[in-house]
């Protein structure tokens, strides 16, 4: 897994992408932030989101791709992480593997 910072460091960013998302999105869709991701030596950053509906995962992936620096200008903010990582952010298909998994059961 990684050290307890990198984990403490995982989760409170999770939790700040969460917030940025409800904040700065103009997309009609529920975006649920799954995890972050935090490279060892702190400089790089994956965060990871489903999107529902799923049709919007392209417009909510392209905005979240745009608003990288105003998501570092975000960190900067609201942690005293130093350097604050660089950050990207993809969709998370564990996530929607396992509601595709869910889905099927149920029939």
């Amino acid at each position: 897994m990684g050290s307890r910072r990198q984990t403490q460091v995982s989760e409170t960013i999770a939790h700040l992408a969460g917030d940025f998302f409800a904040r700065e999105s103009n997309v009609k869709a529920l975006i649920t932030v799954t995890h972050a991701d935090v490279s060892l030596n702190f400089k790089e950053v994956r965060v990871f989101f489903s999107v529902l509906p799923q049709t919007s995962e392209g417009l909510v992936l392209k905005f979240a791709k745009r608003a990288r620096s105003d998501f570092r200008h975000y960190l900067r903010t609201h942690t005293r992480l130093r350097p604050i990582p660089t950050v990207d952010f993809l969709i998370d298909l564990g996530e929607k593997n396992r509601q595709r998994v869910d889905e099927l059961t149920r029939k």
